[in-house]
């Protein structure tokens, strides 16, 4: 009978448009959900090469043909908050500062929407810069033709 009257107060606030809240709830999302929710938004922003992960995650990739979003991101999860430090290669001539901050931003919006979870940290660790030759080579082609 009682859980019936908690599920009714639960059916009220979501028709009402409050946030349902249960008291005995144990919600407990695993760090590697949380990477992969990271990943993926600091994937999306331009500027970003490529995401740093060890030799193992690169193979892995190879063999399975499957884009490891996980790969570069490190997670410390508690119960009601987060920390994430974030791996990247950044692409030759961007602004870095702009691409980090614009990472921090990303990461902990998707993170806190996706997961309710407060976001205390999002540190950005840029490991290298991609100088591909052959599009560097093709920009500096290209501005010598305009001039």
């Amino acid at each position: 009978m009682e859980e019936n009257k908690d599920l009714e107060q639960v059916v009220d606030n979501v028709e009402n448009g409050g946030e349902v809240t249960l008291e005995n709830s144990n919600i407990k999302i695993a760090d590697d959900v949380i990477a992969v929710i990271a990943g993926a938004a600091a994937s999306e922003v331009p500027g970003v090469a490529s995401m740093a992960g060890g030799f193992a995650g690169g193979i892995s990739e190879v063999f399975s043909g499957k884009k490891n979003f996980a790969k570069g991101i490190k997670v410390e999860a508690g119960e009601k908050e987060t920390r994430i430090d974030v791996n990247i290669i950044v692409e030759y001539g961007v602004r870095i500062p702009d691409v980090a901050f614009e990472i921090q931003n990303r990461v902990k919006k998707a993170v806190e929407s996706m997961t309710g979870l407060k976001v205390l940290d999002v540190n950005v660790h840029v490991q290298g810069v991609n100088t591909d030759t052959n599009n560097i080579e093709e920009e500096k082609t290209e501005d010598s033709k305009t001039e």
